[in-house]
């Protein structure tokens, strides 16, 4: 399914708080429970997708929404570590993904990091999220690093270098 004729992607802004939330709290539970159980989602839902978590971020000007007519169907988050950019969500509704969708919020967040003469965007994902390895995968990201989870599986971390981008 192909629906990215109707989508329009935009920096979010407080009015976009609940639909944000929304996002997370509709992909979450299909997305993390069979690779890292209930209680994970729980504490993720209760931890990253709140209003006291989101609004920092939305403040900020480092959140992107798509958007069918008034719904908000995908969002991404990126902010500064070490240094680097890093995508640290990107969550398309479930019936929505591989509609383009995701393609077309990483895309963007890309194009800024680009904009923001970063030399590389990184990212993490829980292993055994096949889906998101072979969807970074598929748009040039390489695997540089693990995070070890201890009760959880382990955060895997990829990197895109950046066109454009120099050294040093």
């Amino acid at each position: 399914m192909r629906v990215r004729d109707g989508v329009s992607l935009r920096a979010a802004t407080g009015e976009d708080l609940q639909g944000v939330v929304a996002v997370g709290h509709r992909t979450w539970p299909a997305t993390y429970i069979p690779i890292a159980g209930k209680d994970y989602v729980a504490m993720g839902l209760a931890k990253w997708w709140t209003a006291d978590a989101t609004i920092p971020a939305i403040r900020a000007g480092r959140v992107t929404v798509a958007e069918i007519g008034d719904e908000i169907v995908g969002m991404t988050s990126v902010g500064p570590l070490d240094g680097h950019l890093v995508l640290w969500k990107l969550y398309v509704v479930p019936e929505l993904q591989g509609s383009g969708v995701g393609g077309m919020l990483l895309r963007a967040a890309i194009a800024r990091a680009t904009a923001d003469e970063y030399d590389e965007l990184r990212l993490s994902y829980l292993d055994g999220n096949d889906g998101a390895r072979g969807f970074y995968e598929h748009h040039g990201f390489e695997v540089f690093d693990r995070d070890e989870g201890g009760e959880i599986p382990d955060s895997i971390w990829m990197r895109l270098q950046l066109k454009g981008s120099t050294d040093g």
